[in-house]
């Protein structure tokens, strides 16, 4: 079976609690609803500097395990 895994664009998953996804499908989403937490904020905090949310999808990655 294929997983996926999301990584933050500090190379961390997103979710500690759930590891990977079954589909780049749910990963997608996942990725979606983590980036909400910074919407406030206005930009993710990464440890190179701030991130903005418009840019922040060309960080992360997503991988097939």
């Amino acid at each position: 079976m294929t997983k996926y895994e999301v990584l933050s664009p500090d190379g961390f998953t997103i979710e500690f609690d759930r590891p990977y996804y079954i589909s780049k499908k749910n990963a997608i989403e996942a990725f979606d609803k983590w980036k909400e937490r910074y919407k406030l904020q206005g930009y993710y905090s990464s440890n190179n500097g701030r991130i903005p949310l418009e840019e922040l999808e060309d960080y992360m990655s997503i991988r097939q395990i």
